[in-house]
Order: C-alpha cells, then structure tokens, then sequence
C-alpha cells in the first residue's frame, strides 16, 4: 500500500507525476529547477506573467531514480528552463544542470539562476552539508558560536563578534556570491542583497520576497518578457526566520529598531540560548560535523574575533 504522505506529495506535483495534464493554451511551459528557492522564483513568475506555464516540480534534492522518467517527460515539453548550478551525476543521479538541459530541447539556452545563500545579516550562521549525520535539532542551522564551544570543551557559547568583524563577513558573503554568479554565467542577485536590507534573508539560504522578486524581473527580462515582476501577495520561505541583532544591524547601518531576538519556526518563538543547549549534544557526538564547520567558516570566525 502506497503511503498517504507519499500520495499527498504526488497530487502537490500533479503535472510533474503526470496525474494533471500539461496544457500550454498559447503558454510557454516553464520549469524552474533546483532547491526551494527555485519553487519560490517559480511562484513569482507564475504570478507575473500569463505568458508562461509554470510547472511545479519537486526540489533536486528530493529526486530519486523513480522520478527520473517523470522528469525526462517534462524536460521534453519545456519551452524555458531556469535552473540553478547543480553539477554532473550529483547524487549518482544524472541530475547535473548541464545533463538535464540535455534532455530540454526546445529550451535552449538554459537561463542560470544563483542558489542564494547570504551570511549578511546572520553573520553566524552556518551549512555544513553532511547527509549521513542529518541536520541539527530544532532549527536546520548551524551556529558558529555553538560550534566553537563544543570544539573548545564547553557547553555554552561565549561571545558575539564586533562591528568590522560583521561587516567583513557581509562582504565576503556578497563577494562569494558574485564570484558564483560571474563563474557559471548566470542571471546576478548578489546587488538586489544589500539594497533589500533586513529583508534580504530569512536565514542564511532563504532570501525574501525583495531579492526573489526584482530577481524573478531579471529572469523574465532574460526570457524574452516584457512584464514586471508581481508580489504573489504572500511571505516565501518564512517558515524559519533567524534573530536579527541589533549590534550587527548597527554595523551594517540598518535600522535598530528591527532588530529580532528569537527564532521564529512555525510561528513558535525560540531563543538562541533554547537551540544551543538542544545542539550542543548533537555536536559532541558528531565530530566530523564539528570539524567541518571549523574548516570552512574559519576566515568568519577569525574576522568576528571568536
């Protein structure tokens, strides 16, 4: 017997598992590819212009091998596809941008689109991807600051960074992203970042509707469409959102007063001390986890003074 859930999932991508037809009606079939913010670029798009059909499909790290032919199917009815980077055979799965693009043949060139993630505003935030340890209890974020008190033998962090330290991470984060973008030759987002001030990120891999949207313009000028981008009238990818500290609001010439002390998942409010204690744990049994953190984020923590 086929789970419930996974029914449920296979009807929220109808068109994708071919239970809904796909009827362009004059329309140019769209598939957006990638994470969740592709969903969300996807949902802009849908709501700026009727000139496009824009099919929602599951994120590419939810694909397995059984959704492959689905996935080929739709490929070869897409008149454009915008896809963010994703390289050859990830996962063991010919899920590679550049693989997939392949198979759409009416949509070509693919338009390229930046995965956003953005430490500007939550300079102590981390990813760390390590599929076969999951993520962290309570929120799916990592803390430098927690991080670094398991990895000197504590259990409480200590210490949160200074002005120039915030400030420098802003800029490497933009930087980063720009490099990607110039790298791969894809549609930029890294200027809409700074503009958007405290709007810019829920968290560190989940911007807001004021980079997602003027981005969705950009999408739809690259297309080929003369429309603007239309709101969808709803917050995206505000499930989670991170505190916003006043004194990195300060360094960063945002205004104070915006300033969030607590995580908000779910509409539950949960303080950094709640999530640390949960975490630190979780991090004294998986030391490559630790480790790893360290490695990658080590210029963030030696500018914040951690």
């Amino acid at each position: 017997m086929v789970a419930e859930s996974v029914v449920a999932r296979r009807h929220h991508y109808g068109q994708f598992y071919g239970l809904e037809p796909i009827v362009p009606g004059g329309r140019r079939v769209t598939l957006v590819y990638g994470n969740c913010q592709a969903e969300s670029i996807r949902v802009v798009l849908e709501a700026s212009s009727d000139e496009l059909l824009a099919v929602r499909m599951p994120p590419v790290h939810e694909l397995e091998r059984e959704d492959l032919p689905h996935l080929t199917a739709l490929l070869e009815q897409t008149d454009l596809l915008i896809a963010q980077p994703v390289r050859d055979d990830w996962r063991d799965l010919p899920l590679g941008t550049a693989q997939i693009g392949r198979l759409a043949r009416r949509a070509q060139p693919t338009i390229g689109v930046p995965v956003i993630r953005h430490t500007g505003l939550h300079p102590h935030g981390a990813l760390v991807r390590t599929p076969w340890m999951g993520d962290p209890p309570t929120v799916p974020y990592h803390d430098l600051r927690t991080i670094l008190a398991v990895a000197r033998g504590g259990d409480r962090p200590t210490g949160h960074g200074r002005a120039d330290g915030y400030r420098a991470v802003e800029a490497a984060s933009i930087a980063e992203l720009r490099r990607r973008e110039e790298r791969h030759g894809l549609v930029p987002a890294s200027d809409l970042l700074r503009p958007a001030g405290i709007d810019a990120m829920h968290t560190i891999n989940h911007p807001g509707n004021a980079v997602l949207v003027p981005l969705a313009g950009r999408l739809l000028a690259a297309a080929g469409i003369d429309a603007p981008p239309v709101d969808p009238g709803r917050t995206l990818l505000a499930s989670i959102q991170a505190p916003l500290r006043r004194d990195v609001l300060e360094a960063l010439d945002l205004d104070p007063a915006a300033a969030r002390e607590t995580w908000q998942v779910g509409g539950r409010s949960i303080d950094d001390e709640t999530i640390a204690a949960d975490q630190c744990p979780w991090y004294r049994d998986r030391a490559p986890v630790v480790q790893a953190a360290l490695d990658r984020y080590a210029p963030a923590i030696e500018a914040l003074g951690l």
